[in-house]
Formats: structure tokens, C-alpha cells, sequence
């Protein structure tokens, strides 16, 4: 762990055998691209780090947009002692003594510490409640760098006392421009090798790296390495190293819900493109095409239910064949079902009918099973009158018998509401003629 009174490394440093990524890092404010919404001229962050003004603050965003680099900036333009370590390597006995030297620098030397954590995320709670004392008492500045959603994944009382700055993706200019002057730079970069690059090159090795300046660098530094020989870099080779892009997904962080609650909600509003598109975005980065199949099972209850009831079969059928197939195989299945939850019609009154009858079950009065709804399987239950007046349905002309069927307390009280989509309409009025009898019709029946 370093000291908290040596000199600070802002990676100004990096010797020639160092990365291309590395060495072409930011040295200056002007040199960061990407990022002008943040640390344009005039902007609050630019103008707290230039001031020496900065409080805590928590840098969220995707791999390669910066975080690092704009840490090692504020570490070369602040006048205060500055602290980096990673949360994958550092525990608590190495935060703690970071503390106590830090209060020990304010007490002696009237100086405050910056301290810069690296995946702040990969701390747990009880890690990061260690900060707290100390970024409250003015001791340290914290700025946190995380790729997951710092709501989630950081302590709320230390979130709280921080300001959250998101660093979005780079777009393809911007990861271009980033990849011309590393081509150009003499000193740091590419520049001495004299290689020329075709502007259809550089634009596939930015969609390559889908905004991530440290894969596209990384490319780059590649296809320079490849084409020394010719001293061009063209699409063909690019195309030829790049092979199947890896796609910004991770399973267990934030972009997994994002997708998932992209597929739901495009099959909601029936856009059979954007569901499949979604799916496709899911599968093809890797995700368990089974947690697929359950979501869409879900689906097909929650948002199609009695609307077309072929819904949840083809849901547990593209379930099964999956399971049967594995994938790439299984993808078209999945396809097939997400299209056709996309185009069916949709009902949520199934759930919305479970919704007001879970509530009721859980809040109100559990009154006792009407007696003619019990079984009377013993001569004692049948003289305590289980069973008396209940009537078989299929006895009856109609096959619906004039027999309540909810205790007193909710009779006549309607959990289900069928709309008038697709099949659900004709239950509706299945419903509404098995309901018909004067007798059946309560008071109650139209409150809920």
C-alpha cells in the first residue's frame, strides 16, 4: 500500500514497453476526450478540480470512458496528499490505516487527502461504512470509480455525501479521434512506426470497442503490430482481428436488468423488432437463455394472460425446446416466442386479479370456509353440516349452480376483470351470462 506522504503517481510516467491504452492515457484536462457534458470549459467538475475545490464524489460509468485517467488528473492538479487503491486488492486493515494516517495529515499538516478507490463497488458495506467517519469529519475526499449502479452498489449514507457524475459511453467519433492521435503521436503513440489507416478501419475498430476507448487502443495497438510489414491498416485486417465483438453486458450487474426490462416492456407495447432485437442483445452477449425463457413464461401470464391463452403454452414450449436443443439452437425458438408475446393481445387482469386477491388474503379478515364448500369425508363433519347445500355444476342446465362461492364477508366481490382483447372477450361474456341470475348478484359486486 502506498504512503499517504509520497508523491503521487498521476501515470505521466508510462514507460515505452507499456501498453498503447496506457501510455496514451490524458495528461492535461484538454487532452480528455470524450466526456465535454463533465469536464468541458466551464463546467462545475472542471472548474472544482482546477480550483483544488473538490469534494467526494463517485465516477460511475462503463469500462474506457475515464474514470481512472480523470483520477490521475485530479491527482496531478491538486495540492492535497492523494491515495490510490484498488477494491480488488486492498481490505480492511489496509482502509483503516489509510484513515489514521489521513486524520494524522490534518491534524499535523492542516492538509487533506484525496483518496481515490477503483471499483469502489467490489467493497462491501461494512468495508465502505469505514470511509464514513472520515469523509464526515472533512479528513479524506473520497472519489469512487464504479461500473455499476452506485444506488445498488454503494453505502447510502456515503452516497449521500458525494456527488455522482455518470461518464457515458464514448461515441465512434470521439473513440476515432482518440485513435488518430494515437496514430500520429511521436512521442507516446504510434506516430514513429508511420502507418496510415483507412477511415472505414478506424470506424470499425470504434463500433469494435463499443465505447470503450481502452479495447479500441488495444485494437489498434494490434492491427499496428499486424500490418508493420504493409504499414496500412485497412478493414480487412481489422475485420480479420476483431472477429466477434464483445458486447457491454455483464450478467450479474445493472445492463442485465436494463436489457431484461428492455425485452419486457418492447413485448408489452407489441413491437415484435425491438423484442427481438433486445433478445438478440441478451443472447448474443452470453446470457442463460433459460433465465430468458423463464421472463418470457412470466410474461406470458402477467401481460397476455387470458387475452390469447396459447400464450403461456408457446412460453413453456420455447422453454423446452431450449432445455432439448441448448443453444446456438435454441435462439430461434426463443425468437418465435418473443414475436408472438410481442403480437399477441394483451391483458394484465389475470394479474392484477391475483394482485387484489393476495392484498385482500394478506390484510384483511380470513373468514372460515363457507360450509358447503367443505368436504365432509367423515360422519362428524357431515352432522356439523360440511358440505350441506353445496350443488354439483355439471348437474345443473347451465353448468353454473346459484351457489356463492366467497365467504359472506366478500360476497359477490369481483378479483377478476376481463378485458375485451382478444379471447379474454369472449370470457367476459361467459362470465357475464354465467352471472346473470338474480340470485348470484350482489351489492357488492361492483365495488372492487
Amino acid at each position: 500500500m502506498p504512503s499517504l506522504f509520497d508523491e503521487p503517481d498521476t501515470g505521466g510516467g508510462s514507460t515505452p514497453s507499456a501498453p498503447l491504452a496506457e501510455r496514451m492515457r490524458p495528461r492535461t484536462l484538454d487532452e480528455f476526450m470524450g466526456q465535454e457534458s463533465l469536464i468541458g470549459r466551464g463546467r462545475p467538475l472542471r472548474q472544482a478540480i482546477e480550483g483544488d475545490r473538490l469534494q467526494s464524489v463517485i465516477l460511475w460509468g462503463p469500462p474506457g470512458t475515464g474514470k481512472t485517467t480523470l483520477a490521475r488528473l485530479i491527482a496531478g492538479a491538486t495540492r492535497a496528499h492523494f491515495i490510490s487503491f484498488s477494491a480488488v486488492l486492498s481490505g480492511i486493515k489496509e482502509i483503516r490505516a489509510v484513515m489514521t494516517e489521513a486524520e494524522e495529515a490534518r491534524r499535523r499538516l492542516g492538509r487533506r487527502t484525496i483518496l481515490f478507490i477503483d471499483e469502489i463497488h467490489r467493497f462491501n458495506k461494512a468495508q465502505q461504512d469505514a470511509f464514513l467517519p472520515r469523509v464526515e469529519g472533512g479528513d479524506i475526499v473520497l472519489i469512487g470509480a464504479t461500473t455499476e449502479n452506485p444506488s445498488f452498489e454503494v453505502n447510502s449514507a456515503l452516497l449521500s455525501r458525494s456527488k455522482v457524475h455518470v461518464l457515458k459511453p464514448l461515441g465512434p467519433e470521439v473513440v476515432v479521434g482518440i485513435l488518430r492521435r494515437a496514430l500520429e503521436d511521436q512521442e507516446r503513440g504510434l506516430g514513429s512506426l508511420g502507418l496510415t489507416a483507412e477511415e472505414e478501419a478506424l470506424m470499425g475498430i470504434a463500433r469494435y470497442a463499443n465505447g470503450d476507448a481502452r479495447i479500441a487502443l488495444n485494437l489498434l495497438e494490434l492491427a499496428g503490430a499486424t500490418a508493420s510489414s504493409t504499414g496500412r491498416i485497412d478493414t480487412a485486417l481489422v475485420a480479420d482481428l476483431a472477429q466477434n465483438r464483445a458486447l457491454l453486458y455483464d450478467k450479474t450487474g445493472e445492463e442485465h436488468y436494463n436489457l431484461i426490462s428492455a425485452l419486457h416492456k418492447s413485448m408489452r407495447n407489441s413491437d415484435p423488432d425491438a423484442s427481438v432485437y433486445w433478445l438478440a442483445r441478451m443472447l448474443e452477449s452470453g446470457e442463460d437463455p433459460l433465465y430468458v425463457a423463464r421472463r418470457m413464461v412470466r410474461f406470458a401470464s402477467e401481460d397476455v394472460g387470458n387475452a390469447d391463452p396459447q400464450a403461456l403454452g408457446i412460453a413453456l414450449a420455447a422453454r423446452d425446446a431450449v432445455h432439448f436443443m441448448g443453444m446456438p439452437e435454441g435462439n430461434t425458438a426463443l425468437a418465435q416466442a418473443a414475436i408472438y408475446l410481442a403480437a399477441a393481445p394483451k391483458s394484465n387482469a389475470v394479474y392484477k386479479a391475483y394482485l387484489a386477491a393476495a392484498d385482500s388474503a394478506a390484510h384483511e379478515l380470513a373468514e372460515p370456509v363457507p360450509l358447503h364448500l367443505r368436504n365432509a369425508s367423515t360422519s362428524l363433519m357431515k352432522e356439523l353440516n360440511y358440505g350441506k347445500g353445496y350443488r354439483y355444476a355439471h348437474d345443473e342446465a347451465e353448468g353454473v349452480a346459484d351457489m356463492e362461492c366467497l365467504p359472506p364477508a366478500h360476497a359477490g366481490r369481483r378479483f377478476y376483470r376481463p378485458t375485451s382483447r382478444g379471447f379474454e372477450a369472449r370470457i367476459a361474456q361467459r362470465l357475464k351470462e354465467a352471472r346473470s341470475s338474480p340470485s348470484r348478484t350482489s351489492p357488492r359486486a361492483e365495488e372492487e
